[in-house]
């Protein structure tokens, strides 16, 4: 189908309907439109699972590592196997369109939607942004580049207003979408703040570069809740409003055009991008079903559990790791992580998974037949009660494992009823008369003493214990912050004490408010353990033990949508753990369980430091790959990783009076390091695996012409006693500029695998943009003639061959 063939589509259509196609018809769904035999198109969140259209614990989804463990791949053409399963599971939930992926930077360690990012430097994100794509696209769905632009920070993320000069946008912060654009991305999602004055969803920067310079022809969607007026979105080349019904749009943007406000060649332009849409997802006709790749769930499984290993970086190794399984008797897995893992971050982008193996599980089953694990818990870590699962609870009405849900009527009378799995519960369904909803369950009280119960949401809340009331109150609801209104709401906690081992009778209610969502979340904990105790028991499990592993990781409440970290600290007494178990043990691995950044005071003191972020449902299974040496760790740091906030030097997330001023300009990530001439803990591309490489001749033209890319070669050798993978690394330089440049910048790379003792060449493609800059005066892209440095190496901090480069002006 040709676009005149849109065009007729488009003649059959009057304002009224045309203008009903650009506001969303439900939460997920456009409008159809049956005079062109247009359908809803369906579409959800996506950078690590596709959940569908419901938040609903038992409708399960595949879920991948985050995004910075899939930036710290350095691997593209596993990025677009990964994209693929997107598009499978968005083809098995009946979604069109795949919300991912989160083109924004890891500009501050502090930013609290890191663990959907996938790093620090625009060209890799770009990079690898451009492999899901194709990866998702594919396949036959449809993929979204967000979150456009400047997105790059939480905090009063609704509003604030980002301040950075033109070239810094272009060159750091537009980068990774031009490279979504080139990869061919059908949408681009504008995001909730401004950018110089203007919110993103009315800025000109809809229009230009992204739709003139680049000529991108897809659809621009607001994020959910963006659009706050109606004329100037539609003059600036926003084309769907999301979420619907009942938008601005759906309520003033005929009259706009019939007032003269809004030019109707407008209109016809945004519809035409939506059918070109639906022409590209087969929307437009009968519906046929989608081609996607034939897989299985073993298949997928083992791709995931392959991410895993690929992805973690191995950031320091004192000869430790690879475990030999022969040589053990006893092994300590200590830590709440290692039984309870943070597999995905915090917010709207959060699935019900398929089912994950813990580290814990997966340590058991690579060392059945081998050695006895034992493990202990250590001490807890100092964050809010989790939400009620059915390890935990049981139905009071049924006994099954799991809650009971109600919804009442204002007088208290039972609406409806249904077993659920889960005390989050962040769409409970609603029937006409519904007032409250209302969650109960049997705890299992395992432990006596002071409990702590919790229940998140807005309004009139309560919880009572066996009938009696331990929390009582009215939650007013003061944000707009849909992420926190209906994913993420306040958890309120009352102490009680349980001093029978027999299950209790817990009830948890919350009055529903107008304008503040139905989400409601229940949680409970027992009783921490002593703090020394629980080290004890660590520090005699490690002694003990031919090996210790030591999980440690952050908490939903400290990396999550919607609010920026406060600190680089892991929290509770994790940093104790480690320091204790690593001096009894010279055999500790410890293992860090993070979506971003965080503090690592033992880092020298543990004999390896094992990065696994948030790896997904295949977290154990991969871990143990990596432990017992069936794989070697194979990512490379995305991210530039300090050993303490005060040593960062961009740390700036908390705009002031409204305004976030990006006073660093070009100089972020390793950027800013190299700037400040400063020594991180880990510089961006580090990352260690299980053998040894010698570079040998580096090939690289002395010469070239400006707009042509060029090619690097490095001879390499594997010099240890097993295969592995290395990523070369290029930067380059530009010492005397005329134009303000940054000491050091990412030019490239290229992964080469070899046998112990073989030798291999890696070619690393370098595109012509990798020189050019952005004039603000010319309004263009220029490359500056003149002497580059070249550089070669393992990060940016191991670089180990430098040459010239002299750039000619093309004739």
């Amino acid at each position: 189908m040709t676009d005149d063939v849109i065009d007729l589509m488009l003649g059959k259509l009057d304002l009224t309907q045309k203008v009903r196609l650009l506001s969303g018809a439900t939460t997920w769904r456009t409008a159809d439109e049956p005079a062109v035999e247009l359908r809803q198109m369906v579409m959800s969140d996506g950078p690590a699972g596709v959940r569908g259209e419901a938040w609903d614990e038992r409708r399960t989804s595949v879920l991948l590592p985050s995004a910075s463990a899939i930036g710290a791949l350095w691997d593209e053409e596993l990025t677009v196997r990964l994209g693929r399963v997107l598009a499978a599971e968005a083809a098995r939930k009946g979604v069109d369109i795949v919300l991912a992926p989160t083109l924004n930077l890891h500009r501050t360690p502090l930013g609290g939607r890191h663990f959907e990012c996938f790093s620090e430097d625009p060209e890799l994100t770009g990079r690898t942004g451009a492999a899901l794509i194709r990866g998702i696209q594919g396949a036959g769905a449809a993929a979204t580049a967000k979150h456009y632009v400047a997105n790059d920070s939480e905090s009063e993320r609704m509003h604030v207003d980002v301040r950075v000069p033109e070239r810094v946008l272009r060159e750091v912060y537009l980068a990774p979408f031009e490279a979504a654009v080139d990869a061919g991305v059908w949408l681009v999602m504008a995001g909730y703040n401004s950018v110089n004055g203007a919110t993103m969803t009315a800025s000109s920067l809809l229009a230009e570069p992204l739709k003139d310079d680049w000529g991108f022809d897809g659809v621009v969607v607001s994020d959910w809740g963006a659009l706050r007026s109606t004329t100037g979105p539609a003059l600036a080349a926003l084309d769907l409003a999301m979420p619907g019904p009942q938008g601005p749009w759906d309520a003033g943007l005929a009259q706009a055009v019939k007032d003269g406000l809004v030019p109707e060649e407008v209109i016809d332009d945004k519809v035409r991008r939506l059918l070109r849409l639906a022409r590209r997802l087969h929307a437009l006709g009968p519906r046929r079903p989608r081609r996607v790749p034939a897989s299985t769930s073993r298949d997928t499984r083992k791709l995931l559990r392959q991410t895993v290993a690929a992805g973690s970086v191995l950031l320091r190794n004192h000869g430790v790791l690879p475990l030999d399984r022969a040589a053990l008797s006893t092994v300590a897995v200590i830590g709440a992580h290692a039984a309870s893992p943070r597999v995905q971050g915090g917010g709207s982008a959060g699935v019900f998974d398929s089912g994950t193996v813990s580290p814990l599980n997966g340590i058991r089953a690579g060392l059945r037949g081998h050695a006895r694990v034992v493990h202990v818990p250590g001490p807890s870590l100092g964050a809010p009660p989790a939400p009620l699962d059915p390890d935990r609870c049981s139905n009071p009405r049924s006994g099954e494992p799991g809650v009971l849900l109600r919804l009442l009527d204002a007088a208290g009378h039972e609406l409806y009823a249904e077993h659920r799995l889960s005390g989050r519960q962040l769409e409970p369904p609603v029937i006409p008369g519904t007032h409250t909803v209302e969650v109960s369950a049997l705890i299992k009280a395992e432990t006596t003493g002071e409990w702590t119960f919790g229940v998140a949401g807005f309004g009139h809340m309560s919880i009572t214990i066996d009938d009696r009331i331990v929390l009582d109150g009215e939650f007013p609801c003061t944000t707009d912050d849909p992420a926190i209104v209906h994913v993420t709401p306040p958890l309120h906690t009352a102490q009680a004490t349980i001093s029978t081992k027999h299950p209790v009778h817990l009830v948890a209610r919350r009055e529903l408010v107008p304008g503040a969502g139905r989400a409601t979340i229940v949680a409970a904990a027992p009783p921490e353990r002593e703090a020394t105790a629980a080290l004890a028991e660590a520090v005699e499990a490690a002694r003990n033990a031919d090996a210790a592993i030591v999980v440690v990781g952050t908490t939903e409440h400290t990396e999550t949508e919607g609010y920026d970290r406060t600190d680089l600290s892991l929290g509770g007494h994790q940093n104790a753990l480690v320091h204790a178990v690593a001096a009894v043990n010279p055999r500790t691995v410890a293992v860090v369980n993070s979506g971003g950044p965080v503090e690592l005071p033992w880092r020298e003191e543990a004999g390896a430091v094992l990065l696994t972020w948030f790896p997904g449902q295949e977290a154990g299974s991969g871990l143990a790959d990596m432990l017992f040496g069936l794989v070697e760790p194979g990512g490379r740091l995305p991210t530039t990783w300090a050993a303490s906030l005060s040593d960062a030097p961009v740390t700036r997330s908390q705009p002031v009076e409204g305004r976030l001023d990006y006073e660093e300009g070009l100089h972020i990530g390793y950027r800013a390091w190299a700037r400040a001439k400063s020594e991180p803990a880990y510089w961006f591309g580090h990352g260690e695996g299980y053998t040894t490489w010698e570079y040998g001749v580096v090939s690289a033209p002395a010469q070239v012409t400006e707009g042509i890319p060029f090619n690097v070669g490095v001879q390499l050798r594997n010099t240890g006693a097993r295969p592995g993978r290395e990523v070369v690394q290029v930067y380059l330089a530009r010492p005397d500029s005329a134009v303000e440049r940054p000491a050091i910048w990412f030019a490239g790379y290229a992964a080469v695998h070899a046998e112990a003792g073989a030798a291999t060449t890696a070619v690393v493609e370098i595109p012509a943009r990798a020189l050019r800059h952005w004039s603000e005066d010319e309004q263009s892209w220029r490359t500056e003639a003149g002497a580059y440095r070249i550089m070669v190496g393992r990060s940016v901090g191991h670089l180990t061959w430098h040459g010239e480069l002299d750039v000619q002006e093309a004739e």
